[in-house]
Order: structure tokens, then C-alpha cells, then sequence
């Protein structure tokens, strides 16, 4: 399914990207910008075009894809436990990376069937769902319905920079004044080395990259304003789901070693926290989207105004296909990912240029975007002064 989602993002001659990949990158004011007005087809529109089993739910061969990446975490375990401490201590350090990085895939992907957990995507079963996708998210520390409960506003309020939850981009006037200092090479790679390591348990912590709240906001505070009255017992539940996964860690610390915890566990956590950052950065930051305000905002305008990103046919099997079919999903949220790319197939034609699908290398759009959206500004002397687009232009 990767190598066919690289085929259909490659079947039509009509360019997908906005961007050229080829020669001198294109500057910033060369960019063909996403179509900020309404858009002439409706959400029934796309629904009717899609074949009605891809909305079907199936437990059973979810749970086949369950048991696919437990099986393959399982497997590089049994690897790095059996076979890494037996090699030459010069073969050792190749090869212990290469399990952090393997092992970080295959538990994002975990984490890739909690989020379908939910959207109850999983299966028909709400239930179900929960279950599962607590005991996943858990796992890796994230607190299962506390994040559930935010991705849902950031899915009702995707692109409106008062409402929406996640990367949300910084005016001008509310840039850091640390902004001007960040706003070069060194600035970018210090930036990037952050969001990498820490950047996903600081946005459970402390609710960085989101939307302003007048208090503090954390995913593990029943009480703060992310929640309201009747989701806070569950924000509790998702807190012990976390605390006994960190005994659970201390338990096996004291049992083996720390180090062996660390090697085994923590450092492929912390891959997979890079790629949770990665993917949902590059499929929402891009220098041809636009971000609305109240004034100029609305559910379908937003939801459109995402991109599909190619991280090659090895990754994109492993991640469920989820970095390519993002579009897809942020329209149609419950369905679940073994049908997106068809679905994508059969939408593409409809959305014509409101179809985003960038094949930039993903460590040169890394580079890209974080160089090239540093806020977001009207246009000067534009009517439409609620639209926002990014700039780098201190």
C-alpha cells in the first residue's frame, strides 16, 4: 500500500505538489497558494463519490493490523534483547540505533491505531475503541481520552487560529521576541532539536503549539480549560492509565537495570514522540496554506486545507498510510485507514487544486516549512483581512 500510495499520487499528469522539487526552490512569493474561498463541491459531494465500504468498520481486520505491529515490536525486541548485546561493541553502536529508529516506527504506528481508537474508526464499537486505544496510548504515556477530547476540537476547529488546538501558527504581533534570534540556520536546527526530543511531552504538559486559554492548560489537568464538566472523570482514568505504565517502567528499572529500560523502551519512545511531531507538523504547516480567523472560518475550509506528505514506500506501510491520507481523514474522520487511499483515489478528481500532496523529501521539508512559516499575516490592502498566510518576513 505505500508503494501504491506513491501510484496514485503519481497517475495523473497534473502536478499534486504546489512546490518544485526539482532545481532552485522556489521563494516564497512563487507559491501556488490553496484556494482560500469556498469551494464549489459539498462534503455530500465527496461522500457519494466514495465507494460505501470504505466507511465500513471492520474489528476484526483492525485487530489484524494490531497484531501486525505488536508482533513486529515484539520481534525487534526479542532482536535487541537476543542478538545486539552478543556483537562487537563497534557493531553495537550501528546496530542499537537501528532498533530505536525500527522499534520508534512500529510504536508510532501503535499510536497511529490508538488515534483511530478515537475517532472510533477502530471498530463499530465505541467501546471497544476505548479500550484498546487507552491500553495503546498508555503504553506510551500519552493520556488516552484527555488527547482524545483535544484532537476532537482540533478536528471541529482545523485551521482557525482562535479555535484550533494543535500547530497553531503565531500572528505577527505575537511572536516571541526570541523569534528574530530563531530566524536562521543554527535557530532552525536548535528548534528542531527541541520538538524532536521534547516537543511531544511538552504539548501534553503545557499545551505548547495550541491555541491561547486564559489559565493553564494540560492534558493531565482534569480541571483546566481544555475539559469541561462531563469529560473530566476520564481525564483522571487517562492520568492512572499513565501512572501505571510509569510504575510498570520503574518496576522493570529496579527488576533489570535503568539502562536496559532506557535502551529498550525510552529511547524508541522517543523516536516515535519525533515522528508524532513530524507528521502532524508537515501535514498541517506548508507555505501555500491559509489559516482563517472567526470572521473568515468555516468547518469545510478548514478541514480542506491540510496536505498529504510521502514519507516512502517503507514508512508509509508502516504508518498505516497516514501521512498520505491525511485529506481524507480530517474530512471523514471514522473511517478507518486500510480504506483512506481509495478513498483518496476516488475524491482526488473532485477536489481538483484543493487537493494538497507534497513529495518533498521530508528532511527538506522540514527545513522548508520551518524556514519559510515562521507566522502567519493578511495580506496588506487585502478585503479579506480574516485569511492568514504564512510569511518569514520580520
Amino acid at each position: 500500500m505505500g508503494a501504491g500510495g506513491r501510484m496514485f499520487a503519481e497517475e495523473e499528469s497534473r502536478p499534486l505538489s504546489r512546490y518544485s522539487n526539482k532545481g532552485k526552490r522556489k521563494g516564497f512569493g512563487a507559491v501556488h497558494r490553496f484556494p482560500a474561498e469556498k469551494p464549489p463541491f459539498t462534503l455530500g459531494d465527496l461522500k457519494r463519490a466514495i465507494p460505501p465500504h470504505c466507511f465500513e468498520r471492520s474489528a476484526l481486520r483492525s485487530f489484524s493490523h494490531l497484531a501486525r505491529d505488536l508482533i513486529l515490536s515484539a520481534t525487534l525486541l526479542y532482536l535487541a534483547i537476543s542478538f545486539i548485546p552478543l556483537l562487537p561493541s563497534r557493531l553495537q553502536i550501528v546496530a542499537w540505533p537501528v532498533y530505536w529508529a525500527a522499534q520508534g516506527a512500529v510504536l508510532t504506528a501503535l499510536w497511529i491505531l490508538g488515534h483511530e481508537c478515537g475517532h472510533n474508526a477502530f471498530s463499530p464499537y465505541a467501546l471497544l475503541d476505548d479500550i484498546v486505544g487507552m491500553v495503546l496510548h498508555s503504553a506510551l504515556l500519552i493520556p488516552y481520552f484527555s488527547w482524545k477530547y483535544s484532537h476532537r476540537h482540533h478536528h471541529t476547529n482545523t485551521n482557525n487560529i482562535d479555535l484550533d488546538e494543535v500547530w497553531v501558527p503565531k500572528t505577527k504581533p505575537n511572536l516571541s521576541p526570541l523569534a528574530k534570534y530563531q530566524n536562521n540556520p543554527l535557530g532552525r536546527v536548535v528548534g528542531w532539536l527541541v520538538a524532536l526530543t521534547v516537543g511531544w511531552p511538552l504539548y501534553l504538559a503545557f499545551n505548547i503549539e495550541s491555541r491561547f486559554y486564559d489559565r493553564f492548560a494540560s492534558h493531565y489537568d482534569p480541571y483546566g480549560p481544555i475539559y469541561n464538566d462531563r469529560e473530566r472523570t476520564q481525564v483522571i482514568i487517562s492520568d492512572l492509565g499513565v501512572l501505571a505504565t510509569v510504575a510498570l517502567l520503574l518496576k522493570l528499572c529496579a527488576a533489570y537495570s535503568p539502562a536496559a529500560v532506557v535502551g529498550l523502551y525510552v529511547l524508541p519512545w522517543m523516536v516515535a514522540n519525533g515522528f508524532i511531531v513530524v507528521t502532524s507538523y508537515l501535514q498541517h504547516t506548508h507555505p501555500s496554506l491559509p489559516h482563517y480567523d472567526s470572521s473568515e472560518w468555516e468547518w469545510f475550509k478548514g478541514a480542506l486545507a491540510t496536505v498529504d506528505r510521502d514519507f516512502g514506500p517503507v514508512l508509509n506501510k508502516v504508518l498505516h498510510n497516514f501521512t498520505e491520507t491525511h485529506v481524507a481523514h480530517h474530512l471523514f474522520s471514522k473511517m478507518p485507514h486500510y480504506h483512506a487511499l481509495e478513498a483518496t483515489r476516488a475524491i482526488r478528481p473532485i477536489l481538483g487544486e484543493y487537493y494538497q500532496f507534497d513529495r518533498t523529501p521530508v528532511l527538506k521539508a522540514m527545513w522548508r516549512e520551518a524556514n519559510e512559516c515562521l507566522f502567519v499575516q493578511p495580506d496588506q490592502g487585502s478585503d479579506k483581512s480574516g485569511v492568514f498566510w504564512y510569511s518569514n518576513k520580520l
